[in-house]
C-alpha cells in the first residue's frame, strides 16, 4: 500500500494536467475570443494611461521649473534664502524639513504599526476585542488631514508643550533641542505624521502577516519555540518583504503630506537644526505660496515640486527593490 500511494498521487496529477490542457486547447467560439481580445486591449490601454499621465505630470512640472533651474542651478538645493522681493530662492530648509519629519515619523510609526499588526493577528486577546481594535486603527485613515491638523493645533501641541519645554531645559545643549518651544514646530509635525502613517503600516503589515503559512508557526512550536520566539524569528521574517514595502510606501505618503503638516509645522523659511523650532516642508511651502506666486517665484515653486516628485519616485523605486530582495517563497 505504501509503494502504491505515490503512483496513485502521480496519476491524479497527470489526470488533472491533461484535463487542464484539454480545456485550454478546446475550440472557443467567436464571443469568447472577442471578449478576451477586448479585455487584453482594455488592460493595455488603462496601464498605458497611467504611464502617460505620470510622464505628462513630470514633463509639466519640469517645464515649469526650467527658468528657476537656469537661474539658480543646484544652489537652489543648497541654500535656504527665500525672498520673493529680491528673487532669491533656495529650498534647503523645505527639503531638510521634508526628510527630517518623514524619517522621524517613520522611526516612531514602524514599531507601533508592526506591533499593532502583530497584536491584532495573534491570539493574545479574544477575537472580538482584536477586531474592534483593528477597526479603530483603520478608522484613523478615514479622518481628513485638516481635522487632524486642527486637533494638533488645539489639543496635541498645548498638551505637548510642557514636555517639550522640559526636554529643552534638560537637553538644550544638543542642537536638535536648542530652541525653546513656542508653539508650532517640527516635533509636533512629526507626531501628527505618526498618527497619519500608523493605519497604513498597520493595515499592510496585518495583511502580510495573515498570509504567512500556518505551517511555519506549527513548525516553530514543534522545535520548542515560544510564542514570541516564533513571532520574532519566524513569522515577521517571513512577512518582512510586505512589511518593508508598506513602510516605504508610508514614507512616500509622509513626504507628500500637506494640510496637517502645514497647519502645525510653523512654515518658517529660516533654517534651524532644532526639532522644537518652526520649520517647513516642500508640500507645505507649495500650499502656502503657490496661490499668490508670480513670475520667477512660480518657477521656483515648480522646481521645489519637481524635487519632491523625484524624491517620492525614488522612495517608490526603493520600495520595489526592497520587496524583490526580501521576498520569500514557501512551497
Amino acid at each position: 500500500m505504501e509503494s502504491r500511494q505515490p503512483q496513485i498521487s502521480s496519476l491524479g496529477h497527470q489526470s488533472q494536467d491533461s484535463a487542464a490542457f484539454a480545456f485550454t486547447k478546446r475550440r472557443r467560439n467567436w464571443t469568447e475570443s472577442l471578449l478576451d481580445s477586448a479585455f487584453r486591449w482594455l488592460a493595455v490601454v488603462l496601464a498605458s494611461m497611467v504611464v502617460i499621465l505620470l510622464i505628462a505630470i513630470l514633463l509639466s512640472v519640469f517645464g515649469g521649473s526650467l527658468q528657476a533651474m537656469a537661474s539658480y542651478g543646484l544652489n537652489f538645493l543648497l541654500t535656504s534664502s527665500w525672498d520673493p522681493a529680491n528673487n532669491e530662492y533656495g529650498a534647503f530648509t523645505a527639503i531638510y524639513g521634508t526628510l527630517v519629519t518623514s524619517l522621524l515619523a517613520l522611526l516612531i510609526a514602524v514599531p507601533l504599526g508592526v506591533g499593532s499588526a502583530v497584536f491584532i493577528t495573534e491570539e493574545i486577546l479574544p477575537y472580538g476585542i482584536r477586531k474592534i481594535i483593528g477597526i479603530m486603527v483603520e478608522l484613523l485613515a478615514a479622518i481628513p488631514s485638516v481635522v487632524l491638523g486642527l486637533w494638533a493645533i488645539f489639543v496635541m501641541e498645548p498638551a505637548l508643550r510642557p514636555v517639550l519645554s522640559g526636554i529643552h531645559q534638560s537637553l538644550g545643549w544638543i542642537p536638535v533641542f536648542s530652541t525653546a518651544p513656542m508653539g508650532p514646530g517640527v516635533a509636533p509635525a512629526v507626531l501628527i505624521l505618526v498618527v497619519m502613517l500608523l493605519p497604513i503600516i498597520t493595515a499592510i503589515s496585518r495583511d502580510t502577516l495573515d498570509q504567512v503559512p500556518v505551517e511555519l508557526r506549527f513548525a516553530a512550536y514543534a522545535v520548542g519555540s515560544s510564542r514570541w520566539q516564533s513571532i520574532l524569528k519566524v513569522i515577521i521574517p517571513a512577512a518582512v518583504s510586505g512589511i518593508a514595502g508598506g513602510v516605504l510606501l508610508a514614507l512616500g505618503r509622509a513626504m507628500g503630506e500637506t494640510m496637517a503638516v502645514t497647519m502645525i509645522i510653523g512654515n518658517s523659511t529660516i533654517f534651524s537644526f532644532s526639532l522644537l523650532a518652526p520649520g517647513n516642508t516642500i508640500a507645505s511651502m507649495l500650499a502656502n505660496q503657490f496661490g499668490e506666486a508670480d513670475g520667477l517665484q512660480v518657477s521656483a515653486l515648480m522646481y521645489a515640486a519637481f524635487v519632491l516628485m523625484i524624491l517620492t519616485l525614488l522612495v517608490n523605486l526603493m520600495a520595489e527593490l526592497v520587496v524583490r530582495r526580501l521576498r520569500l517563497r514557501y512551497y
